[in-house]
């Protein structure tokens, strides 16, 4: 049978995942329990709630007698891991570019990527049903990356689909409409050649990426690069890391729509799945016994942000959470980072476990998923990972970031970057937006989503991929101003919000459940202050005129986790339950947050 094997790669938003969905309804290849639902592929909770894929999947249909296995990948650059190791799998890449959009940060890096897989583009320009589309522009822009990416001859004649995933068709003239996707996958077969990998030779197999499943565990999922697979073969297996052991296939699995399928078989050029094999992890190649020709490891980029974990010891543990021992966290941090290799998991210096990875986004997925199983914990703020050179100078990670904004706030935006270390490398202007184009320390970005947002008065996107190591320069400061801590334990009252309300904002309404050293609000001034929120009104039994009216407050301000993880500084917490997200001291007591801060400033001193 003849096999094509696609990734579809894209930017964050640029409707990658519809598109797989256009792919699907065309062939005829969901189940009637799928017909009529929309990003098929976006199965996991998070995915569907934000829009984003954030996990690589594999699917497979069949058009024309060919089969066609295709690799989702995530479009934002925090799950750049999921991206690096996939590509192994693929022969050529689907390159989906929105209409007006055009090159984003992601593109660069997902084309980068498929470059140095030896991979060959067919070239998406999606959303063609926008009112503002300018695909000639976008393909101009497409064309400079080829040529910057150093693929000049890519570049000369690259093949070209005009589509809008949304509406379900696609065209290969710009100036046509058309009817269905059927143009899409006829592209695909004509511009992607079969694999051409050998049958008859001994086996060859590498592990690409890897999935979970609670009844057989761990799912090894790669393409079968030489020879044929078979379910209950023995084999011998050799690690990424290099070393050499024997196994036995237990299961094996391929792909019909978007589900495992059983088989006894899988041969050269398809993608299987491998179950029961203890320890399988990315990259390992499973060959014929005797042979000795494992396949390259597969490597990935290290990770630039790091999060500490802890058992949580707040006065309310264990009242919200079902997991909340220390092994129990451990354990499911282990498994995360069997999951997904780009996390890091190390044990941390206070008793808890250091975790490692790609960014804020990348670390807040895995914390909202653990909170969703029942998992109660507390996490630290984040900090990047620094290293040295060889001349001993301290370097630290660097982003290439892109800013698009209304122009009236760009001004404010660009002052805002200037002092969190930001080299301006460009300006654009198209309509009333402009994109400013810098370089930044990655601690530089901490928080600064929600600064963009508020400049902006929520329309500001701010994008921003890795590139490399560079001098880390002076201190950035980034968050102004300083925290109303809690005094007492109790519930917040109406009566304490108004009196304080001058103090700051708060994040608490009235009847929030409060312990002493919990973070209850932002204060007007660059100091942290201890105020009591819990105090109730005192009863008498006068009745003055005007007193017993309701007091209003003003709305707290409500902050998602993400917020949250930007906002903590080095001397808190924010501790995480399956139904709330805390603030708080990591030193509770007002007296010993004092007497920790003496004791620094003297041994700084000194």
């Amino acid at each position: 049978m003849e096999f094509r094997n696609i990734a579809i790669i894209a930017h964050v938003d640029h409707g990658k995942t519809t598109l797989v969905d256009g792919l699907f309804k065309e062939a005829g290849t969901l189940e009637r329990g799928q017909q009529g639902s929309d990003r098929v592929m976006d199965s996991n909770d998070l995915e569907r709630e934000r829009g984003i894929t954030i996990l690589s999947k594999n699917a497979a249909l069949t058009w024309k007698g060919v089969l066609v296995n295709l690799i989702d990948t995530p479009g934002h650059a925090d799950f750049g891991g999921q991206v690096e190791r996939v590509l192994s799998m693929a022969d050529g890449v689907l390159l989906v570019v929105d209409a007006f959009e055009g090159v984003m940060p992601q593109t660069r890096f997902v084309l980068q990527k498929a470059f140095e897989n030896n991979l060959r583009p067919l070239v998406v320009v999606n959303k063609m049903d926008r009112q503002d589309a300018r695909a000639d522009a976008v393909l101009g822009e497409v064309f400079d990356l080829f040529v910057e990416l150093g693929a000049e001859e890519m570049a000369i004649d690259f093949p070209v689909i005009y589509a809008s995933a949304r509406n379900g068709w696609a065209s290969r003239e710009e100036v046509t409409t058309g009817d269905n996707m059927e143009p899409m996958l006829d592209a695909i077969l004509e511009h992607f050649d079969s694999p051409n990998f050998d049958l008859e030779g001994p086996l060859q197999y590498q592990v690409g990426t890897l999935d979970w499943d609670d009844y057989v565990g761990r799912i090894g999922i790669g393409r079968v690069t030489r020879g044929v697979l078979r379910q209950g073969d023995e084999v011998r297996w050799f690690t990424n890391a290099g070393e050499k052991k024997r196994g036995r296939v237990k299961e094996l699995y391929r792909y019909a729509g978007m589900d495992r399928v059983t088989t006894d078989k899988v041969e050269a050029g398809d993608i299987a799945s491998v179950a029961g094999m203890e320890g399988l992890s990315l990259g390992d190649t499973l060959v014929e016994m005797g042979n000795e020709d494992a396949l390259p490891p597969i490597t990935v980029e290290p990770p630039t942000i790091e999060m500490e974990f802890l058992v949580n010891d707040s006065p309310f543990a264990g009242k919200e959470g079902t997991f909340v021992t220390s092994r129990q966290v451990k354990e499911r941090l282990e498994r995360a980072a069997i999951m997904d290799p780009a996390l890091r998991v190390t044990l941390g210096p206070s008793g808890g476990y250091l975790v490692a990875g790609r960014g804020v986004l990348h670390l807040g997925i895995l914390i909202e998923n653990m909170r969703r199983e029942g998992f109660e914990f507390a996490v630290g703020s984040p900090r990047v990972l620094l290293k040295k050179d060889e001349n001993g100078k301290t370097l630290e990670p660097m982003e290439e970031a892109r800013v698009d904004v209304p122009e009236t706030s760009m001004g404010k935006v660009i002052e805002f970057f200037g002092k969190r270390g930001a080299e301006i490398s460009d300006m654009t202007r198209q309509g009333l937006r402009a994109s400013v184009f810098f370089t930044i320390p990655t601690r530089g970005l901490i928080g600064a989503r929600t600064q963009v947002l508020n400049l902006t008065k929520g329309e500001g996107v701010l994008t921003s991929i890795f590139a490399g190591y560079g001098l880390r320069t002076t201190d950035i400061e980034t968050r102004h101003n300083g925290v109303l801590v809690s005094s007492d334990t109790g519930q917040c009252t109406t009566y304490s919000l108004r009196n304080l309300e001058d103090r700051g904002v708060f994040f608490v309404a009235n009847g929030t459940p409060i312990y002493e050293g919990m973070v209850v609000g932002e204060n007007n001034k660059d100091n942290d202050i201890t105020v009591n929120i819990v105090r109730a009104k005192k009863m008498s039994n006068i009745r003055v005129a005007n007193k017993d009216v309701d007091e209003k407050v003003r709305a707290p301000r409500i902050m998602g986790l993400e917020q949250y993880l930007e906002y903590l500084d080095t001397d808190e917490l924010l501790e995480v339950t399956p139904q709330s997200l805390r603030l708080r001291k990591r030193q509770l007591n007002e007296k010993t947050r004092l007497r920790l801060m003496k004791s620094k400033e003297t041994a700084h001193t000194s």
